[in-house]
């Protein structure tokens, strides 16, 4: 009897009834917007005037700003007609055939200061048009229609040309401009299958699911916290700024998260997607990798230069170390600052001191005593956009002589030098304040791979005074130089409370031995938070995941598929092709990973990381032929590639082949002059052939460009002394051991060359 009792409880567990039965959580649902108007009237009124509402609609008279009156757009040889035709707005363009045709317009993209016009293209994809509308007023230089890219050569199989890769809506847009979205894109037929359940960013984008908030307040509950909402924006409530005997308000209480910021971030942050779950979605780090500080992405000083939103500027400022959220600046509802000019800073920044003459220097109600043109100075991207900077900074018109940053004062005064700028705030004694962004002078100098580069950035690392954004972008830098007290470092970022300084800080360690990688790391296998996860698990794959431990193998896995399924998830891309490529070459998996390269170039023929590794490949099972022949058919889609030019020589070396291959390498330094190593191996390639004085020659003019290069300053001093030279050599060797100050070899050889110089002079 007892026997047939546990054998029926069993079979109620499996089925789903009996009194062991569980009652599933129920999962929320999109019910849309205007489920909310009858209970939040005034918020829903507001969002119907915002450009949130409006970021994707239909084409019609009243949404459709571009003048589609037979109004023409010519670009070199080729011209664009915009016109009406049955009541639809139609654009007459060259194809991804490089035929002209007439593409109906299928969504209106955007309001202001432009508008874009989405076309359907084949298996389910959207494309984003890129000659766009400039929606500004005529006397500001709009109502005219533009190229978003001027000075590109956009033709047909350009990933840039509005039928290419990159103008995809589903993979580029999608997300920030419909509500619910979601990609469902199918590798084995290449179709997106793209849905959303609401046009526009739309409540629920911010707000997560609301079916359960609406079965809430249809029966309210004190025990449901959140209000059937995964969390609330309680960020804010019973917070008080107060001025403490001082003309600037201090919060309260400390925030007692960031989850306001972060869930504007999912649109407003230079990111990278892998989930478009809403609940993964809704923790951020869940579903994105933000951007750091990255050179090239932001100046030395955390400017931001390329096109990189707000998130992480904001990260770095000031405000937000004091517990100021995007809401307390901005209404979240109608999209616009909550206060007109200088009473929005007002609100924490005591006018009489800050809103003066005293303080700002120039003339009441003037362009210069507006405080965001002086604390946010813009940047226009898109032609004609311009967005205030949002790391809030004070003016520092001294660092554009010494870090090359660009300034708020020479942005209004273009015929004034920043030297000018940094004598007049000496003028007025206001020179005396750093201010906030401290990191500047240590990512300048790793930046640059200076003397003392390493030594800064541990103190950046180190100091907990400094934003978790900037700390990151530190350990980021630090990853380029892994010596052994930067490994050690890392390792103690990796208990940081912050995600973005966890998982750079595991970049770093992924730089160790197995041994200390497995120590390190596999503790965050286990992480509350997926970018973590998938950044440890990738760090362990190959050579250290067969030491781990049962129980770490378990987490391994797990993460690691984590890992696979987010770049799955961008499987259209043929970068997420060559991450799956680079970690199945990790594992030993030599064929998966030839499928994930060769698929990367089947999405983009130009896309040349892929042709480069496969003949890599090629190389390391000793078919040099077709490593060759893999290269030359990607350099001729590719003729301004200096990465398959250099590929392409040393190929060519390989196969002693050596005129063509110095005039490969020589094109490969014409090309990318930026590539102090094309510059080193072109130089050394010269020496060997025979050539040293012209290997000098180019050496010497890369080391103009890269002054602290290792590799170029040691062939420099090497190449001095054959020359027998010892006084050129020198300067080359002292540098040297600047750079590397531990290197006993390096110290040995610059006091050799002191001791034959100072012999020479006597």
């Amino acid at each position: 009897m007892l026997l047939v009792l546990r054998l029926w409880a069993m079979i109620a567990l499996i089925v789903g009834f009996g009194p062991a039965a569980v009652a599933q959580p129920q999962e929320a649902r999109f019910v849309g917007s205007a489920a909310c108007a009858s209970c939040h009237a005034s918020a829903y009124q507001s969002w119907q005037g915002s450009q949130h509402r409006a970021a994707m609609q239909e084409p019609d008279e009243t949404t459709v700003l571009g003048r589609f009156d037979g109004s023409s757009f010519r670009k070199g040889e080729n011209a664009t007609v915009f016109l009406k035709r049955d009541g639809k707005f139609i654009i007459r363009a060259d194809g991804a055939d490089g035929q002209a045709g007439d593409f109906p317009v299928r969504y209106v993209f955007g309001l202001y200061p432009l508008q874009q016009y989405l076309i359907e293209g084949p298996g389910g994809r959207l494309q984003a048009f890129t000659i766009a509308w400039d929606s500004r007023p005529a006397e500001r230089g709009g109502q005219r229609w533009f190229d978003l890219y001027p000075a590109a050569g956009t033709a047909p199989g350009d990933p840039l040309h509005w039928t290419g890769l990159d103008q995809n809506w589903n993979y580029q847009c999608a997300w920030c401009h419909a509500t619910n979205l979601r990609k469902n894109y199918d590798q084995a037929s290449q179709i997106f299958s793209t849905t959303f359940s609401e046009i526009g960013v739309g409540c629920e984008s911010c707000h997560g699911p609301a079916s359960l908030h609406l079965d809430w307040a249809a029966h309210p509950s004190a025990s449901q916290t959140d209000h059937g909402f995964a969390f609330r924006f309680d960020q804010r409530a019973g917070v008080a700024w107060k001025a403490s005997g001082g003309a600037t308000a201090t919060r309260s209480g400390p925030p007692p998260s960031d989850k306001e910021a972060l869930a504007c971030a999912g649109c407003h942050a230079r990111r990278q997607q892998f989930s478009d779950d809403p609940v993964a979605a809704a923790r951020f780090y869940d579903a994105f990798r933000p951007a750091t500080l990255d050179a090239g992405l932001y100046y030395p000083d955390g400017q931001q230069r390329e096109e990189v939103y707000n998130f992480a500027s904001f990260l770095q400022s000031r405000m937000y170390a004091a517990g100021v959220t995007c809401a307390d600046c901005h209404d979240p509802h109608a999209g616009k600052t909550r206060l007109a000019g200088n009473a929005l800073c007002g609100q924490c920044h005591d006018p009489g001191t800050f809103d003066g003459a005293a303080h700002h220097h120039h003339a009441p109600g003037s362009a210069g005593a507006q405080c965001v043109d002086c604390h946010m100075p813009t940047t226009t991207y898109m032609g004609v956009d311009a967005r205030h900077d949002h790391s809030m900074r004070i003016p520092r018109p001294d660092r554009s002589a010494t870090l090359a940053a660009p300034n708020a004062c020479s942005q209004c005064h273009g015929a004034k030098t920043a030297a000018w700028a940094a004598e007049t705030l000496t003028r007025w004694r206001m020179d005396g304040k750093p201010g906030f962004q401290t990191f500047a002078e240590a990512f300048d100098l790793a930046d640059r791979q200076a003397p003392g580069a390493a030594d800064a950035l541990l103190r950046v690392i180190a100091d907990e005074s400094q934003s978790a954004v900037a700390r990151a972008s530190a350990l980021q830098r630090l990853a380029l130089v892994p010596q052994p007290a930067a490994i050690e470092r890392a390792r103690r970022a990796l208990a940081d409370k912050s995600p973005i300084v966890r998982s750079s800080a595991a970049a770093v360690v992924a730089n160790a031995d197995a041994r200390t990688r497995i120590e390190a790391l596999a503790p965050l296998l286990a992480d509350e938070t997926r970018l973590v996860r998938m950044e440890a698990a990738r760090a362990l794959a190959g050579d250290a995941e067969a030491a781990l431990s049962a129980k770490d193998r378990m987490a391994f896995e797990k993460a690691l598929g984590e890992y696979e399924a987010g770049q799955a998830f961008n499987a259209e891309r043929p970068e997420s092709q060559a991450n799956l490529a680079a970690l199945n070459l990790a594992r030993g998996r030599l064929e998966a990973a030839r499928d994930a390269y060769e698929r990367a170039l089947a999405l983009d023929k130009t896309f040349a990381p892929a042709a480069i590794a496969l003949a890599e490949m090629a190389r390391a099972q000793g078919d040099e032929r077709s490593a060759e022949e893999t290269l030359q058919k990607s350099l001729a889609l590719n003729p301004d590639s200096g990465p398959l030019a250099h590929a392409l020589g040393l190929s060519l070396i390989r196969q002693k082949r050596l005129t063509e291959a110095l005039e490969s390498l020589e094109k490969a330094v014409s090309l990318s002059p930026e590539d102090a190593r094309f510059a080193y191996v072109y130089g050394v390639a010269l020496h060997d052939a025979g050539a040293p004085e012209k290997a000098r020659d180019v050496l010497l003019r890369a080391l103009q460009r890269h002054a602290f290069d290792r590799d170029i300053l040691m062939a420099l001093a090497s190449y001095e002394i054959e020359r027998g030279d010892y006084a050129a050599a020198s300067p080359h060797a002292e540098t040297l051991s600047q750079l590397e100050p531990q290197d006993a070899s390096v110290r040995n050889l610059a006091a050799f060359l002191r001791a034959m110089r100072e012999g020479a002079r006597k």
